[in-house]
């Protein structure tokens, strides 16, 4: 069998917390359809009221943790997001060679935090008396319907090709809580330090080449994330 990659163990617990929040947020999203609407499809579920709001804390913790997942995947782990020659690869080359593969999955990587903003904007667009009443027919409740459909193919597809890049040692290392000493939590600043300077954010070529780069992303995530806070302050 091959060797069990390691993985940071910042990663591992904010890619934990997201993930468990997120797939307990899809679980419960799929039973409170069924309980208030279940239009298209009626799912064996018993009739739950309730449900609604679990699903919404399971989106809560979700919304909270993800944040700092963005900023630790496009940062820290940059390397496993698309990359500027990821569409050229995926084009100009032949999926017989690997280097088609890995391309491919830092794409499902990024569209995986994309799918997630997506459910969690949509989310926090919606009033939590809509369903209660009835009211199925809001435009925000909709669009979080479609993100639910979005963010299970995402999470299908970034779970596919996790296990095809890298196999069972990679999809367990995700779960091992073993770490190396220099993981410690105590080093966390000091590397997260070490790769901001390593960005050459502090001069205005890096900022140029950040700008120009897929990471210009993770500002528009960020923002994306900060305005599912702050909108519905003022829708009420």
């Amino acid at each position: 069998m091959p060797a069990r990659p390691y993985q940071p163990l910042l990663l591992r617990i904010l890619h934990g917390v997201t993930g468990v929040s997120a797939i307990a947020a899809i679980l419960t999203a799929a039973w409170t359809f069924d309980t208030y609407d279940a239009r298209w499809i009626d799912l064996p579920l018993p009739h739950w009221p309730d449900v609604e709001g679990i699903h919404g804390t399971f989106g809560l913790y979700a919304l909270l943790a993800f944040p700092l997942l963005v900023l630790y995947a496009f940062r820290q782990g940059d390397r496993r997001l698309a990359q500027p020659d990821s569409l050229a690869t995926l084009t100009r080359t032949s999926p017989a060679r690997p280097v088609w593969w890995y391309a491919l999955h830092r794409c499902t990587n990024t569209a995986m935090l994309l799918a997630m903003t997506f459910a969690l904007f949509s989310g926090k667009m919606m009033d939590s008396g809509w369903l209660p009443r009835g009211e199925t027919h809001h435009a925000w409740y909709l669009t979080h319907l479609v993100s639910w459909v979005v963010l299970v193919l995402a999470l299908g597809l970034h779970l596919l090709m996790s296990a095809k890049v890298g196999g069972q040692p990679l999809l367990m290392s995700m779960l091992d809580w073993r770490f190396r000493a220099k993981d410690h939590p105590r080093y966390w600043p000091g590397h997260i330090a070490q790769t901001w300077h390593q960005r050459q954010f502090s001069t205005l070529r890096g900022w140029l080449a950040w700008v120009h780069s897929v990471r210009l992303l993770e500002a528009l995530i960020l923002v994306a994330i900060a305005l599912a806070w702050i909108i519905p302050i003022f829708k009420h």
